[in-house]
């Protein structure tokens, strides 16, 4: 068996936005597409190096725990990047951006 076609890897990635669980970066993903998805990895990364559990950094947040769920399963659609940002100030206040 050889690795799938495109055809074939498309119709995966259709099945796995249905499903639950995290969202994958799509090879054709936007600029801001990527920056988005770099957001959320960045709260996943401070959940893990600082021993939080999902509904504790929720907490530090000031936010549910299912939209903390999302932020964490890269399932943003309904979070402006500016409220991702800003989420994201609120444990990381050094955070800068830049264009390149």
């Amino acid at each position: 068996m050889g690795f799938p076609n495109k055809k074939e890897i498309n119709k995966i990635l259709k099945q796995l936005e249905k499903a639950k669980g995290s969202l994958a970066l799509q090879p054709n993903a936007t600029p801001l597409e990527k920056f988005r998805w770099d957001i959320c990895q960045k709260f996943i990364k401070y959940e893990r190096e600082h021993g939080y559990n999902q509904t504790e950094l929720a907490a530090t947040l000031g936010i549910d725990k299912s939209k903390m769920s999302k932020i964490l399963h890269h399932r943003i659609d309904e979070f402006s990047t500016d409220r991702l940002l800003t989420l994201y100030q609120k444990i990381n206040p050094k955070v800068k951006l830049k264009v390149s």
